[in-house]
């Protein structure tokens, strides 16, 4: 290291410090201690018990709960990413179109995102309710008798799925507009004068050019949806009959209402480890169908 990159490291250490000594204590330090914690049978009251991998063989042997704990997380993940890539890119192109009140439209869609949570699906669940909710008040004006969504089996999952995207989409709706504004326009110019149809100019050169856009989401929503946990806890406690227990939420069970601290951190390492080889799959396979600008 020369003299000038020394003295550039001398000057930046004192800004660099406080962020790595917080990334140090609080998040690194506990990711690592709950690796050691997954060794032990500990119930946060008696003395621990170093069992070794046994609660990975646990989970990857008799535990029958994790693994649909995790299809349900899966079923969600694929859900809510489809509704959220359809739903933001379709906002983001209306909005690009220089419509009125684009400004205001942006700001409505991006509200429910810095919503709180809990209270969005507090909200939700009046509109689910089957007596007296606002979903199945409209359906009874056109004749149809709506189910009961958020307690039957096949429409509880896909109930929490609409109400995950709606507070997902805004935000990348701002980050898919971002990404159409800066396609260089006379690419579109060239197009028009070469007599392309819309479908033709959004084919050819929008969705190509938005791909690094695009990817970007793609990776962004699935880490989202493999850690939801706030939407299923308030709307259906994981019901009805295990349909919507996700994965995060099997974790939050098995520490602390079952007090299994052990297992629960050898839990959470999978679904690490499960998020992680997803996404080192997606950056692998970008290659083919991510186009960046040269």
């Amino acid at each position: 290291m020369n003299r000038v990159s020394w003295q550039r490291l001398k000057t930046a250490a004192p800004f660099l410090l406080p962020h790595f000594i917080g990334f140090l204590l609080f998040m690194l330090g506990p990711v690592l201690i709950t690796f050691v914690i997954s060794l032990f049978k500990w119930n946060m009251v008696n003395q621990a018990h170093f069992v070794g991998f046994g609660n990975y063989r646990q989970m990857l042997g008799s535990d029958t709960f994790f693994g649909i704990a995790m299809l349900n997380t899966l079923y969600y993940t694929a859900g809510t990413v489809v509704i959220v890539l359809a739903a933001s890119l379709g906002s983001a192109l209306a909005l690009n179109r220089g419509i009125p009140g684009r400004a205001l439209f942006r700001t409505l869609y991006f509200v429910p995102n810095v919503s709180s949570l809990v209270a969005v699906s507090l909200v939700w669940l009046w509109i689910y309710n089957s007596d007296f909710g606002l979903l199945n008040n409209l359906l009874r004006l056109v004749g149809i008798q709506g189910p009961r969504w958020l307690s039957n089996t096949h429409t509880a999952m896909p109930a929490v799925m609409v109400m995950s995207a709606w507070t997902q989409f805004g935000f990348f709706t701002v980050i898919f507009l971002s990404g159409l504004q800066g396609i260089p326009r006379p690419l579109y110019e060239a197009a028009e004068m070469d007599g392309t149809n819309p479908l033709q100019t959004l084919v050819r050169i929008t969705l190509p050019l938005l791909s690094p856009t695009t990817f970007f989401v793609l990776v962004m929503c699935i880490i989202n949806s493999f850690q939801v946990f706030e939407q299923t806890f308030v709307m259906t406690k994981g019901g009805p009959a295990f349909s919507t227990t996700t994965a995060v939420m099997y974790i939050y069970s098995t520490a602390f209402k079952f007090q299994q601290m052990g297992y629960a951190s050898a839990l959470s390492w999978a679904l690490f480890l499960c998020i992680f080889s997803v996404t080192v799959v997606q950056l692998a396979l970008q290659k083919r169908w991510v186009h960046y600008e040269s």
